[in-house]
């Protein structure tokens, strides 16, 4: 009796329950949780509201002040320009007080010329002579990798020094263009900015297209609304020759038979130049280039990668015609190519439309700017190796079908006629400016250099 009495008190000695206190704190943190939950949530759609807004905001602001870019469905290439161009750059008063001031005449009389491609090899010459004679010259340029653009940006430093404004941006922004002449009342446009180059064509026809084009017409579009409507000189090429066999050139010849893309693209420009100026009233001077070379010059061409592949060793191709006739070219220096560019600006006359419509007749002229004297690649060559003191590896092949045709030379009597153009210098001597600013430029340090700056100081 006893031991069961002990085991039945044992028995009803239970411990304490603790079940309670666990479901409280089970719903504490449970509480918690939730609290937690909903503070994140909330603080999430909190931050995606101010995202929202901000990102509206600036779509805003950009719409009402930037122009839009190019709907252009080939303008992969130019879309980050014309941000920083039309947009960061495209507004303010910092800005449009930097095209104003570098577009601004300092004598009287004075010419205020935007130069398109400004920062190309052409370019950059003529708007250093103009701005040295006190014209005022707003550049535009869209730097675009045809060829290596930091020697663009090269010349585009230059000319900041000499305070003239390049603007970044592509012929194709209207937007830009128009805002551009509702700043600065132009009294003239030197339009070098193009595609150039024969046989990148046959790689890349749609940039000839947008560029030599496309862009031209849009030029002309925004000139021929401008108040007062600008003269324009423009480049065309030697290029419009194409198959024609009759030597010197002459503008008389016919050049409905190109032989390249590019050339046809600027054979279209001359007949698109004809219309704007016969229906617009536009004044219109094309210029036919032959073979530009010198100091800044553009990598693409023979002398300047012939120099490259020299001073490093490498081989160089040297064309001949398929009954292996030496090819050769009318190298004009780029001296001789700005005195014409200035000479046909200082000639050129009033356009005579307004407000988009003709009020007379206007002047239409096509002019070549050339050497006279046209010279073998062989003796280009030639030239190169006694300034380079470097012996070139030459391997002689037939020329290629891409649009090169075998012989080119100028009949510049026109020119001379109307605005005394007449080149003064030879290759050889142009050569040797060109090789001493490249082994500058590219830091080249070597007997070569010696060798020219003693041969620059008895010359």
């Amino acid at each position: 009796m006893q031991y069961y009495t002990t085991t039945t008190t044992m028995a009803s000695s239970s411990p304490p329950d603790f079940s309670k206190t666990t479901k409280l704190e089970r719903y504490n943190s449970y509480i918690r949780k939730v609290n937690s939950t909903k503070l994140i949530a909330a603080s999430s759609k909190l931050l995606f509201r101010v995202t929202l807004l901000v990102a509206l905001l600036l779509i805003l602001f950009f719409t009402l002040n930037y122009p839009p870019l190019s709907e252009n469905p080939h303008h992969i290439h130019h879309t980050t320009h014309n941000l920083f161009s039309s947009a960061f750059y495209g507004s303010g008063a910092g800005w449009e007080k930097k095209v104003r001031h570098s577009a601004t005449p300092r004598r009287p009389n004075g010419l205020s010329v935007l130069v398109t491609g400004a920062a190309g090899f052409v370019g950059s010459h003529c708007s250093l002579a103009l701005k040295k004679r006190g014209d005022g010259v707003l550049g535009l340029d869209n730097f675009n990798s045809y060829y290596d653009p930091s020697l663009k940006r090269a010349r585009r430093d230059l000319l900041t020094k000499h305070q003239i404004f390049v603007v970044e941006g592509d012929l194709n922004d209207a937007e830009l263009l128009e805002k551009l002449f509702d700043i600065v009342p132009f009294t003239h446009i030197l339009h070098l900015a193009a595609q150039a180059g024969v046989r990148y064509a046959m790689q890349n026809p749609l940039s000839y297209i947008k560029s030599n084009i496309a862009g031209f017409v849009n030029l002309l579009e925004v000139a021929k609304n401008a108040d007062p409507q600008p003269a324009i000189v423009w480049a065309s090429s030697s290029s419009v020759y194409g198959l024609n066999k009759n030597v010197p050139f002459s503008e008389e010849h016919r050049t409905d038979q190109p032989a390249s893309l590019y050339a046809a693209t600027k054979k279209a420009g001359e007949e698109i130049a004809h219309t704007y100026n016969h229906i617009y009233g536009l004044s219109l001077t094309g210029l036919r280039f032959f073979t530009v070379y010198g100091p800044w010059g553009r990598p693409d061409m023979a002398y300047f990668f012939f120099t490259k592949d020299i001073l490093q060793g490498k081989g160089i191709n040297l064309y001949v015609t398929q009954d292996d006739k030496e090819v050769a070219r009318d190298f004009t220096y780029i001296d001789d190519i700005v005195k014409g560019c200035v000479g046909a600006l200082d000639t050129a006359e009033k356009s005579t439309g307004s407000g988009g419509k003709k009020r007379a007749p206007a002047q239409l002229r096509v002019y070549n700017l050339g050497n006279t004297s046209p010279v073998s690649v062989g003796k280009l060559v030639s030239i190169l190796e006694g300034l380079l003191n470097v012996k070139a590896k030459k391997h002689v092949i037939k020329m290629p079908r891409n649009g090169d045709v075998p012989y080119t030379h100028a009949n510049v009597s026109l020119a001379y006629k109307d605005f005394g153009y007449q080149p003064t210098t030879d290759l050889s001597t142009g050569l040797r400016k060109f090789v001493k600013w490249y082994l500058s430029y590219y830091g080249i340090q070597s007997k070569v250099k010696k060798e020219i700056d003693a041969t620059n100081e008895h010359t």
